[in-house]
């Protein structure tokens, strides 16, 4: 097992269009979490790529006040976890991404469930990875309305408790046509992955909204995780550009994302949504893959300096975008470079839903950004943050690791 500490100082907020919140404890808004999988801060355009386009993200993220010093855990599940308990992922119970050790432990009181029993409607659509066993499933955690993949990634299968669903085991084509758990029902799908989960979820916020019932909408999908199969028409100009399959793969399923987030965006203009609706995109770990081929030469990917990425317990595989929206009420283009993390994500939904935190349940590692949120000048204390890394195996002792 591997340990680092993180330790940094606080500095002074950069310039932007800042509008300081007040009051932000209680406000109820909607809630749009869309986190994805294995997207570095090298993948994206705005981040410095000079080759990917994002168009839709760097909108965004001029548009949003951002975190510059946010970490998650060094892999998928680990930080799923961490995000969705308010704690460090060994004390869920999951330090790996298989063979058993990704099952969130059912001790646990995660912030979707207290805000379902506080009125919010909860979905998530996409990548769950906390446990394919009934017990383990999203609607038995807190979410209203649940449709997923299964496993880590669709088509995996692991022994013990990781597998996604047989039909997308057997099926070549991997990210089309998905057999999708929907609550209760696997149900067959059209289409790429990425689209469908955005659709499925653009489906229920809308209903959600045109019933005036405040929601949490968790969207995380598969990519740009591997295999890097992506839509041909996106994969297209990569490979005319000579680049290798999978790193056309991988960059078209990153543009993808991008259009799919630039829907989102059209939507909530549509819908005049974004007044009350605070909508927050971030990823689950560092990049993955760090190198590809062009023309048959193997050539670096942009890594905004990390010289790690996914896996690593370094700053290349715990530190990613986190840009959050909530018009009218966040400043545009600011720069919040306080230590943050994924476990503090919980206090704060807590606290924006006005929701108080029952007696018995798990301790909370993290703690509230409504104070960064709220204050020019916030009392937010220097702090220590330890990553983890472990993978054990099923029945080891995980003193016996190295």
């Amino acid at each position: 097992m591997k340990r680092i500490l993180i330790f940094l100082s606080v500095l002074a907020l950069s310039c932007g269009t800042q509008i300081w919140a007040t009051n932000l404890k209680g406000k109820r808004p909607n809630v749009i979490l869309v986190m994805t999988d294995d997207q570095g801060m090298g993948d994206l355009s705005c981040m410095g790529n000079p080759i990917l386009k994002t168009p839709h993200l760097d909108r965004f993220h001029k548009m949003s006040t951002r975190f510059t010093d946010f970490h998650v855990s060094p892999t998928c599940a680990p930080t799923r976890s961490a995000l969705l308990s308010g704690r460090h992922e060994f004390r869920n119970g999951v330090t790996h991404t298989i063979k058993e050790r990704e099952r969130m432990a059912l001790s646990t009181t995660t912030f979707p469930d207290l805000l379902a029993k506080a009125g919010y409607q909860t979905g998530i659509f996409g990548k769950w990875h906390l446990g394919d066993e009934d017990a383990y499933q999203p609607y038995n955690r807190g979410f209203t309305e649940t449709f997923i993949h299964g496993a880590g990634g669709i088509g995996q299968s692991y022994p013990g408790s990781c597998a996604d669903f047989p039909p997308n085991r057997a099926s070549k084509g991997r990210y089309f046509d998905n057999a999708i758990l929907q609550n209760d029902t696997i149900v067959q799908t059209k289409g790429f992955c990425t689209d469908v989960f955005f659709q499925a979820a653009l489906g229920w916020i809308h209903q959600q909204l045109n019933s005036e019932t405040p929601f949490f909408a968790y969207i995380t999908p598969n990519a740009p995780h591997g295999p890097m199969i992506g839509p041909e028409s996106y994969k297209k100009r990569w490979m005319d550009a000579g680049w290798d399959a999978s790193t056309s793969g991988r960059y078209g399923m990153i543009e993808n994302i991008d259009d799919q987030f630039g829907l989102l965006m059209e939507k909530l203009d549509d819908w005049n949504a974004w007044e009350n609706t605070l909508v927050i995109f971030m990823t689950d770990n560092g990049q993955a893959g760090r190198s590809g081929r062009l023309n048959g030469k193997r050539v670096p990917m942009f890594t905004a300096g990390f010289k790690t990425g996914k896996g690593s317990p370094y700053e290349g595989g715990t530190h990613v975008p986190a840009f959050w929206r909530w018009k009218g009420i966040l400043g545009e283009g600011i720069d919040i470079p306080a230590l943050t993390s994924h476990i503090d994500i919980y206090k704060t939904m807590i606290d924006l839903a006005g929701v108080s935190l029952p007696e018995e349940m798990q301790s909370i590692d993290g703690k509230s950004l409504i104070p960064l949120l709220e204050n020019q000048n916030p009392k937010w204390e220097d702090r220590v943050l330890f990553v983890h890394q472990g993978r054990w195996e099923k029945g080891a002792d995980p003193n016996d690791s190295k």
